[in-house]
């Protein structure tokens, strides 16, 4: 008889926890869809929330986080974002970045075999695709790119969960509109191994045209996105036709950005430490490190004042270096690049400038005064879309979608 009612109980506890488990998993896939725009330098996580889309910030306050993962070698302690971007000074083999560069391509193809000329970490073959080799505890470990980009993944993940207050599993995440299958299928792998479940797959120009509504137009447009970020560069023009976007034609160069014109102001400093002390210092990596986190601090400023002021104490061999970098001065090291940029702008689109209706800028190096006096000078005079902070815009957009997709957006115009 005893017998007999343990096993009625253990029926009950275990139909009670069968319940509760559908409940969660049901809770689980009807939760809220958050919008990722895993970049190549910076990420960014949004979600709609009463009525209007929530740019999350970090556990820095900061509202975009580097897509940065380092590995401390002593500790074997790994970093994520702003912690791993601010020791890659004096840990610069450990420190991923990039890794979007290299997700869903082989390790002959010749943009990897570039790209492991200019990082700092290893990069080495494994099954025929390129892993990134660091070291932890004096052991050698490998990740591969979609690893990497599923720490940074993860991490918006986590930055999404603190902010909502529960977890999160479902999200819209966007790709570079040139971006093949074999690397949109990686990103969905990235995703999965985040434990994030892929509800769409979105163009990071249709994210763009998106957040500011564009869709929500009566009239068919074309719509010029203008993407110009911290390592990549595209410029896309999209049709609207009955609400829906369609990729006309793509453009641009996935190694031309903000890094790049951190790089000829880095140049052109050494070549002035050189002169001043008669030392090379190029090929010292925490040097290195050390000039190019101030060149994009002194870039940023340049964005709002005609001069910045670069002050770095014992840069090389216990030399102190000061210098003031003026927006002349960074334009013209940098003309020919900005100049780049304007003649991809319609290249192979097969659309005339005046066909243009709608100009949208995305991307932090959108920022720079001569970016945008050039591509206002394009365009006649037309005054772009910034309304949005940029570096937020393709964020935005997916998490606008990820409401639609959540049914939680009826009208967001």
């Amino acid at each position: 008889m005893l017998s007999r009612y343990i096993i009625v109980a253990l029926s009950l506890v275990t139909f009670i926890a069968a319940v509760f488990a559908d409940e969660a998993k049901e809770n689980e896939s009807s939760g809220p869809v958050i919008g990722i725009d895993l970049g190549t330098t910076y990420s960014c996580v949004g979600v709609w929330r009463n009525g209007k889309v929530k740019i999350i910030a970090n556990d820095q306050g900061n509202r975009i986080t580097p897509s940065v993962v380092a590995f401390v070698p002593e500790t074997g302690e790994r970093l994520i974002g702003d912690a791993a971007k601010n020791q890659a000074t004096s840990n610069p083999t450990n420190t991923i970045y990039d890794a979007k560069r290299l997700i869903g391509r082989g390790f002959c193809d010749p943009d990897v075999q570039r790209d492991i000329e200019l990082l700092p970490y290893e990069i080495v073959n494994k099954g025929g695709k390129p892993h990134i080799k660091v070291q932890v505890k004096g052991e050698d470990m490998t990740f591969s790119s979609e690893e990497v980009s599923a720490m940074v993944l993860h991490e918006m993940k986590n930055v999404a969960e603190t902010y909502l207050g529960h977890k999160v599993t479902r999200a819209v995440v966007t790709v570079p509109a040139y971006f093949n299958d074999a690397q949109r299928q990686a990103t969905k792998d990235a995703c999965a191994i985040a434990g994030l479940t892929v509800e769409r797959i979105i163009t990071e120009p249709t994210a763009a045209a998106i957040a500011y509504g564009l869709d929500k137009q009566n009239k068919d447009v074309n719509v010029l996105v203008f993407d110009l970020k911290g390592g990549t560069f595209d410029v896309s023009l999209l049709e609207l036709d009955d609400g829906r976007f369609e990729v006309l034609a793509t453009a641009g160069d996935t190694h031309l950005g903000g890094e790049d014109f951190d790089h000829r102001s880095m140049r052109f400093l050494i070549e002035e430490f050189k002169k001043k002390n008669n030392l090379d210092l190029s090929s010292d990596k925490k040097a290195t490190q050390k000039l190019k986190r101030e060149v994009e601090k002194a870039k940023r400023v340049l964005s709002s004042q005609q001069e910045a002021r670069i002050e770095i104490e014992s840069l090389y061999q216990g030399i102190d270096f000061s210098f003031k970098l003026t927006r002349a001065e960074f334009e013209q090291l940098n003309n020919d690049l900005f100049q780049k940029t304007i003649d991809r702008v319609l290249k192979d689109s097969h659309v005339s400038k005046d066909q243009v209706e709608e100009i949208v800028l995305v991307g932090g190096s959108t920022h720079i005064p001569k970016v945008q006096q050039l591509l206002k000078n394009y365009f006649n005079g037309r005054e772009p879309k910034q309304s949005l902070n940029p570096d937020e815009a393709v964020a935005y957009g997916a998490a606008v979608q990820g409401g639609i997709l959540g049914e939680e957006v009826e009208e967001y115009i």
